[in-house]
């Protein structure tokens, strides 16, 4: 595109984007908007948040996203939790546990708790929900996360059954786990999300229902959820049968879904919300607010691209050109405007060091970078293979506001610099979109990963041929190799490991350009200034209420 065009394209993009915050009504209903309290706290004990998303599962088996790994992780609690500093803090396991010389055997005991409905918590729920996930019949997207588990692969793979998966109740309150292989960050690994406990009891009387509902799901963590309105709002309230009940501040988060920020904006003026995200227009205005703030996630957004059944997108001139093609900056600098940076590489920045102490950034190299000359040679060269002068392809995309401005700006972009080429957008509620991923039944879509855990792994393993969230159909067997490597023969070899995870990078983005990356997401926040405690994480969930109060 050319740098006169592109101005004129940002000018009106702010203009249009200043017109809607106007006609929203109420964007100055709390008088002077950067100063003055706002937000409902204290009084009540109760916090209001919102988020742009229903909740998709409850089942710890089949989630799959943020929404509901945030709800899961204030409702539900695991052997650990995590603290401060994303480090592994005591949840159900009561003390430290017992490490095998080899690391490949821990026992854990498990503490006096209580599920919601009254039965203890005891070693055979974790028992019973790891098989469960690991199970084919579940079909749980995330069953790969836990195939450091001893038989684990094979079991999800239907070679074994699911009986002689690496884990045992020695005793009720005894937990007995076997790995295929030491994992240094175990613990933190069991943290996750797909790792919670499940009261098989109670979920086979709820059968197909369960996890869909309030009342069709039971709690063991800090808070339990009381009401579910679908598409409207849910409800937590604090889990009196808590074991850590003294801890935990708040009486109940109400959350409202809200899919704009002009409305989150509205409530956070009108005292109805405690704390919000703000979208790149009304960063301006309330950086000096004293709740203004913002937090560098490890979240990196990228276009997927469908390889199975798409001529075009099976072409790598075709995807480098599309990943070389369009300027990041503009979305970094206008749309999201709020410390987000452009990402020319998967592997976030500020996330894992290697042996060395560097972050993996500082070893690896950098990818893709918008080169609008060089995404135009390729672009005719993939033309020209394929026979064709004229391309479209459909952009699968969330329905939120954000998403919206990003496709449009992406559609806006690569029809300009890629001369035939035609993009239909088609957004989709958050569950939809999912759901079409996993069925592969897209053909580009504007997606984003948030890390599991603290390593490469929790980025690079997605793409392993058949993974379960590599949904493109993308297949390289030295990436494979390089994968399997660095989770068996290479963990009691540090440096070596790095660099085949340094080296599994550079194979997805500069040799294969698998997917288009993005960018690396902050996120700007309002909240009440009294509002404290509210834990943000790097991994896993995005976030933890358990020791949130207002002050």
């Amino acid at each position: 595109m050319k740098r006169k065009n592109f101005a004129l394209f940002l000018v009106l993009l702010l203009a249009m984007s200043m017109f809607l915050a106007a006609c929203g009504g109420g964007g100055e209903s709390g008088g002077e908007g950067n100063g003055g309290e706002s937000g409902s706290g204290g009084s009540d004990n109760v916090l209001n948040v919102t988020e742009t998303q229903d909740i998709p599962s409850m089942d710890s088996a089949l989630a799959t996203d943020a929404v509901s790994f945030n709800t899961l992780n204030n409702t539900m609690e695991g052997l650990y939790r995590l603290g401060e500093n994303d480090e592994a803090v005591e949840g159900m396991a009561e003390g430290e546990p017992e490490v095998s010389e080899d690391g490949k055997t821990w026992t854990f005991k498990i503490r006096d708790a209580k599920w919601s409905n009254g039965d203890p918590v005891t070693a055979h729920d974790f028992v019973y929900a790891w098989r469960k996930a690991l199970n084919p019949d579940t079909a749980a997207e995330y069953a790969y996360i836990m195939y450091d588990l001893k038989n684990a692969q094979a079991v999800n793979a239907g070679e074994m059954a699911p009986e002689e998966l690496g884990v045992k109740a020695i005793d009720d309150k005894t937990l007995e786990v076997q790995l295929e292989n030491p994992v240094p960050y175990f613990k933190q690994l069991l943290a996750f999300g797909t790792f919670l406990p499940q009261n098989e009891k109670f979920v086979k009387e709820q059968g197909d229902q369960f996890g869909l509902e309030a009342n069709t799901t039971v709690y063991n963590g800090p808070f339990t959820l009381s009401e579910w309105k679908h598409e409207d709002q849910f409800v937590m309230k604090k889990n009196p049968d808590y074991w850590d009940a003294d801890a935990v501040k708040l009486d109940e988060i109400h959350t409202k879904i809200v899919k704009d920020t002009q409305t989150d904006v509205n409530l956070f003026e009108t005292g109805d919300a405690d704390q919000i995200k703000l979208s790149s227009e009304f960063v301006d205005k309330y950086k000096e607010h004293e709740g203004f703030f913002t937090v560098k996630e490890s979240s990196v957004f990228f276009l997927r691209m469908n390889q199975e059944g798409n001529e075009v997108l099976q072409n790598v001139d075709a995807r480098k050109a599309i990943a070389k093609g369009f300027d990041k900056k503009g979305i970094t600098d206008v749309l999201t405007n709020n410390g987000s940076v452009v990402a020319d590489f998967f592997v976030p920045e500020e996330f894992a060091e290697g042996p060395d102490g560097k972050d993996f950034r500082e070893t690896a190299g950098t990818y893709l970078e918008t080169d609008v000359e060089e995404a135009k040679k390729h672009w005719e060269a993939a033309k020209k293979a394929l026979g064709q002068d004229q391309v479209t392809i459909e952009l699968l995309n969330y329905d939120d506001d954000l998403s919206r401005k990003v496709g449009e700006y992406l559609k806006e972009q690569l029809e300009t610099n890629l001369e035939g080429l035609t993009i239909n957008i088609k957004q989709q509620p958050f569950k939809q979109k999912l759901d079409l991923e996993t069925q592969m039944n897209y053909e580009m879509s504007l997606a984003g990963w948030g890390a599991d855990y603290l390593d490469p792994m929790t980025y690079l393993d997605m793409y392993v041929t058949g993974g379960a969230h590599n949904q493109q159909g993308f297949s390289n067997a030295e990436y494979d190799k390089l994968i399997q490597d660095a989770k068996t023969t290479l963990l009691l070899e540090p440096e070596k490991r790095w660099d085949a995870l340094v080296q599994a990078e550079k194979i997805l983005l500069e040799d294969e350009a698998a997917i288009a990356p993005i960018y690396q997401r902050s996120r700007a926040y309002l909240k009440n200034p009294s509002l404290d405690g509210v834990l943000f994480h790097k991994v896993g969930p995005d976030t933890t209420y358990k020791w949130a109060e207002f002050k």
